[in-house]
């Protein structure tokens, strides 16, 4: 994940997938919040009438800030018309006090200010839903579920209703999903609070607490729920007033159609200090919307997929598409490898025409990462240049004459201070031209200058690493210098990156691997440090380029050009018309896909996937 503090509200209306749905699957889905009570209270009457007047057990579980409370009261206000009994166990009465969470939450959420001054890292929880109850709580209201009297429903209300503790004695699973960004917004509005607490806390410790602990707790639940089909009624929960109800043989049926054809997720926009103006431009944002920093495109723990239906829209979170069929969008072998987890992030970052760069930073290498925040790999990253203005430039590595002691040294000095430093004397600098690919292994210092746009890849690390060495002692809209990781980053640093050693091993020279009528596949990054590579395929007007997936997934961007056809050569209606910036995935269920350039100007896609042996970069032991 990456941190998805300010989400804009934004939501991109040319971000949607058509699958093709039969009229069977369409009519099943019901729209309303009244509507979807009404749709459930009736499943619960005839399973009361099923079971011949016994009482049974409901659990109405959902993803964080799901709303639980209208939905309940307009279902219960149905069963009680008809007499049937109600009972209700809230979850809050279960989960261990908040002094007790607290304290079993300490590794997970370290108070270390000299290498974190505002606490924004932490350790991945590795527990469950059970690690977070009252044994006798627990044990409490498994005794009251198996005695439910007759003609009565017992009602089972929160996070983790449908956990372990309870999923074997339960009669039904409802299910409000919520999508991350739906979730970061109510965390600002304050609808959302921790796990056993009763009131929000301060927002950066609520949503540290929700990254490194809720959030995995929830979807640990969530994947098991999806993988056996324990879930009866699923919910797309992002709008409070307006539910969209489901069966889980519909939800199975949309999510394993849509992974029948190329698709793209819906993207989330998020303003900073240092950002641009060419996304913003391109995809006709708002005119509020300014400083657009980074477009979250595909990162895929935090965006979303969009599917109409019949003119109506559903939203699934992208997370939720994976962890119910991970071995269709990403094959077998991916899937095992990466434990379920999508292996690579894409976002674009843009500093065009903005007023500064990105900070100079690093990130942890593989021994770092999972030993300090249980982490499952390293963080790398890459960048690759689509647009420049005048002047733009990228950083990486450190220059053949830099005293690079010295600007670690400077760099803390500068953290208290606030004195600048003349970093171009330390960090290698390159010129950017779009096309260029640079790959960034964990532990190379870098940054994307002003007045660029770059794409974004970053290998799968559950939480988000960026280690601030200088960020030009800019301040944030308190007034407050942005925070420094600087004791973290040192650690991690390699010093033996410098400008030759970048020019030898993580900025290649393009190079021609297949042509054809109207095409050009070049290889364009690689290197032995990292698990994934990528190509430039460049079409002529009318171009086409037939490619075989080799069973697992592969990411599409078109980075010049204004429109091409993603399709599968076995069955062409599985398709998606890209546009210029679109991130497109090709599911590992096409064997064989075709890019068409379908514009009136050439065209370049940007490919990337998984490079043959990329099991050893992690320890399945660690997965």
């Amino acid at each position: 994940m990456s941190f998805m503090f300010k989400p804009l509200t934004y939501d991109d209306p040319n971000a949607v997938n058509y699958p093709i749905l039969t009229k069977e699957i369409k009519n099943s889905i019901t729209f309303g919040t009244t509507n979807s009570a009404v749709k459930i209270a009736a499943f619960i009457r005839k399973k009361l009438e099923e079971s011949r007047g016994k009482g049974i057990a409901v659990a109405l579980d959902g993803y964080a800030s799901a709303d639980f409370s209208s939905l309940m009261g307009a279902i219960t206000q149905s069963l009680r018309q008809d007499g049937i009994l109600i009972a209700i166990k809230e979850m809050k009465d279960i989960y261990l006090s908040i002094e007790e969470l607290d304290k079993k939450l300490i590794d997970s959420l370290p108070q270390n200010l000299d290498e974190d001054p505002v606490l924004l890292f932490g350790r991945r929880f590795g527990g469950t839903f059970s690690d977070l109850f009252d044994k006798k709580a627990v044990e409490e209201t498994v005794r009251k579920i198996s005695n439910v009297i007759d003609n009565m429903v017992f009602f089972l209300v929160g996070y983790g209703s449908a956990s372990e503790a309870f999923r074997n004695i339960l009669d039904f699973v409802v299910y409000i999903d919520v999508t991350p960004k739906t979730a970061a917004i109510r965390a600002r509005n304050g609808q959302l609070i921790n796990i056993g607490d009763r009131t929000p806390r301060r927002f950066s410790e609520l949503m540290r607490r929700n990254y490194y602990v809720d959030f995995e707790v929830i979807l640990d639940s969530r994947k098991h729920l999806l993988r056996t089909n324990r879930i009866d009624f699923y919910i797309c929960g992002d709008k409070q007033d307006d539910f969209i109800l489901m069966d889980g043989e519909t939800l199975s049926e949309i999510l394993e159609t849509l992974l029948k054809s190329p698709y793209r997720c819906m993207p989330v926009y998020l303003e900073g200090i240092w950002g641009g103006e060419f996304v913003r431009k391109v995809r006709k944002l708002p005119k509020e919307y300014n400083n657009i920093a980074w477009v979250f495109d595909m990162i895929p723990m935090e965006v979303s997929v969009a599917v109409d239906v019949d003119g109506k829209t559903i939203v699934f979170p992208h997370f939720t598409v994976i962890q119910k069929y991970p071995e269709l969008l990403m094959g077998e072998k991916c899937a095992e490898v990466f434990g379920g987890y999508f292996p690579i992030r894409f976002n674009y970052d843009d500093t065009y025409h903005s007023g500064g760069n990105m900070s100079i930073q690093v990130h942890p290498g593989e021994t770092y990462c999972m030993d300090k925040y249980n982490e499952l790999g390293r963080q790398d990253e890459a960048y690759y240049v689509i647009a420049t203005g005048h002047g733009a430039k990228t950083f990486v590595g450190l220059t053949e004459t830099a005293n690079s002691k010295e600007f670690v040294e400077l760099a803390k000095n500068s953290e208290k201070t606030g004195i600048d430093i003349d970093y171009e004397k330390y960090i290698n600098a390159i010129e950017s031209k779009p096309g260029v690919q640079i790959m960034l292994p964990g532990g190379t210092i870098h940054a994307s200058g002003r007045n660029q746009l770059i794409l974004e890849l970053g290998s799968l690390t559950v939480g988000s690493y960026t280690y601030k060495m200088y960020d030009y002692n800019r301040v944030d809209r308190e007034g407050n210098l942005r925070p420094i990781h600087s004791k973290c980053g040192e650690a991690v640093l390699r010093f033996d990156r410098t400008t030759d050693w970048v020019k030898e091993n993580i900025v290649m020279k393009p190079k021609l691997i297949e042509k054809g009528s109207g095409y050009k596949v070049y290889l364009i990054g690689n290197t032995e440090l990292m698990y994934f590579q990528t190509y430039s395929i460049e079409l002529d007007i009318g171009g086409q380029v037939e490619m075989c997936s080799n069973d697992q997934f592969t990411v599409l961007t078109m980075v010049d050009g204004e429109d091409a056809l993603i399709y599968s050569k076995q069955n062409p209606k599985f398709c998606y018309d890209q546009k210029f910036l679109d991130i497109i995935i090709v599911p590992a269920t096409i064997d064989v896909f075709v890019i068409k350039n379908t514009g009136y100007q050439p065209c370049v896609i940007h490919k990337t996937v998984l490079k043959e042996g990329y099991q050893r970069f992690l320890d399945p032991q660690k997965n």
